[in-house]
């Protein structure tokens, strides 16, 4: 099944002002959509992040591609990886190129695995559709009909994203403080049906994310609850929250940043008394650093991603390895329409030690941005039943991904930037810092 045509568009989404450690999302999210067509006609497609440089990447990897049969993903991934085998480091201001410090999407270290993840996605879905057949029965067959995913919150100025006649309403409303949060915890449980719970921390100090957590619980005593704070605190601030919220935790992620310290917060929370696991997907984004990981037993669950881990198989690889590591295994997520969450939901389906609920930014976008025909994917008591129809299981709105695509060429933004977002409306001083508590 020979791949003719590769299309890369790029389109962007309004994204509501959202905290991190990193900074303020801005009005627009960027993604790129790739779409693989064969001499039969057939089109498989995929989502993965998006901007300027994206668009280069997969401007480099398209005489790869061209020509080559879909099913020939082995020798297409040797060739991506020699292609970008010396990435450009620019970009990084000097800093260390990893996923702690640098945006996942933005890391020039990893650029070949992003972009050979989102071509496998496309030609599963191309050859998904060809055998009439759904992506994780590619992958090995189904375990789970449906997917869980956990609530998502974030601290959050008011609005609703986008800019200028394009400016959303504010459906979350906003949430800078302790009542902010929980107020928003309860409507996305109340819409969406969620089982567990993850606040984006590394924003106010501690001491008033620990309040967070612990009004959290209160709020939801049955549902697992789990604080990510990017990398913001430091070993002895970790250790301290991680103690105060001993026993309300189902997992503490990325508290400290590198691996090293997160083996310290774990040799800390040992010593206190505290076994709440360490999760990342900051200080362990390889299969190369899995040794390490294991030997300072500072990680015990990672949170998987296939847009920056090289693709779904590398997750069904990664599934068994964590479950003969005896590792815990997650899914990371970040802002994304639908084509990634079924992507996702096809993975989660088919690895059976994903256990955990996977992260999803999915009710931060709205309806008005998804490019799928029938629009929004439908999440039911928190979960997404896994598609049936061959492929992803969806066809792709060719109007909706004009006005995404004319959206992107309008709205300014080429790279994600948290950082300027930050000094633009909050404080011109501000720059990330890891940690800074």
């Amino acid at each position: 099944m020979k791949i003719v045509e590769m299309r890369v568009i790029p389109v962007a989404m309004a994204d509501p002002p959202l905290f991190s450690s990193y900074g303020l999302h801005a009005p627009y999210a960027l993604r790129t959509v790739v779409e693989l067509v064969s001499e039969d006609g057939l089109t498989g497609a995929a989502e993965t992040h998006g901007g300027e440089r994206t668009l280069l990447h997969f401007k480099q990897a398209r005489r790869a591609v061209i020509g080559r049969n879909a099913y020939d993903l082995a020798r297409l991934s040797a060739e991506i990886d020699a292609l970008f085998a010396a990435p450009d480091a620019a970009g990084t201001d000097g800093v260390e190129a990893t996923q702690t410090f640098i945006l996942p999407g933005e890391n020039s270290a990893d650029v070949a695995l992003r972009v050979f993840g989102a071509i496998e996605v496309a030609a599963l879905d191309l050859i998904g559709k060809a055998t009439g057949v759904p992506i994780c029965d590619l992958l090995g067959g189904r375990v789970r009909d449906e997917v869980p995913f956990s609530a998502y919150l974030f601290y959050k100025r008011a609005g609703g994203g986008g800019t200028g006649v394009d400016v959303r309403d504010d459906h979350w409303g906003e949430a800078l403080d302790t009542a902010g949060v929980v107020r928003q915890a309860k409507a996305m449980v109340a819409e969406y049906g969620f089982g567990s719970i993850k606040l984006k921390g590394g924003v106010l100090p501690p001491v008033d994310e620990i309040e967070a957590m612990v009004a959290l619980r209160d709020a939801f005593p049955d549902l697992p609850l789990r604080i990510d704070p990017n990398g913001a605190w430091s070993v002895e601030t970790s250790i301290h929250v991680g103690t105060a919220l001993a026993g309300t935790l189902e997992y503490l992620e990325d508290p400290a940043p590198g691996l090293e310290n997160m083996a310290a917060v774990r040799r800390g929370l040992l010593a206190a008394g505290v076994k709440t696991p360490l999760a990342t997907n900051n200080a362990l984004t390889s299969f190369a650093e899995l040794p390490a990981a294991l030997a300072s037993d500072g990680v015990q669950v990672i949170l998987s991603d296939h847009h920056y881990w090289g693709g779904l198989r590398e997750i069904t690889q990664l599934g068994r390895i964590c479950q003969t590591l005896g590792i815990g295994l997650s899914m990371h997520s970040n802002s994304h329409l639908g084509l990634s969450l079924l992507a996702m939901t096809h993975l989660a389906a088919a690895v059976p030690h994903l256990t955990y609920a996977s992260d999803t930014h999915y009710p931060w976008q709205t309806a008005e941005d998804e490019i799928l025909v029938g629009g929004r994917v439908a999440f039911k008591n928190g979960a997404v039943r896994v598609p049936d129809a061959p492929g992803l299981g969806v066809e792709l709105d060719r109007d909706a991904l004009a006005r995404a695509q004319e959206r992107y060429e309008q709205c300014g933004y080429r790279s994600r930037d948290d950082e300027t977002e930050m000094r633009r409306h909050v404080d011109p001083a501000w720059r990330r810092l890891a940690p800074r508590w």
